[in-house]
C-alpha cells in the first residue's frame, strides 16, 4: 500500500473536520479527521473541484 501524506485537518463550524492527502503516484485522498483508514480516493483535480464547490456554498456539509 502506498503511504499517504495527510495535510492538517480542515475544520468548518462545529465538528466537521476532514483531511486531504496525496501519495507519490498523484492520487488524492479525503477522509474524516481521525478516520483516515476509511478514505475516498480520486484524482487531485476531482477533489480540488469538490472542495471549491463546498467553499462556494454548493453543499452545506462534506461527509
Amino acid at each position: 500500500m502506498t503511504a499517504i501524506n495527510w495535510e492538517d485537518p480542515h475544520c468548518g463550524e462545529g465538528n466537521n473536520c476532514f483531511r486531504i492527502g496525496t501519495d507519490t503516484n498523484g492520487n488524492a485522498y479525503i477522509a474524516v479527521a481521525g478516520q483516515e483508514d476509511h478514505h475516498l480516493t480520486d484524482t487531485r483535480e476531482a477533489l480540488a473541484n469538490l472542495i471549491r464547490d463546498i467553499k462556494a456554498g454548493k453543499a452545506d456539509h462534506l461527509l
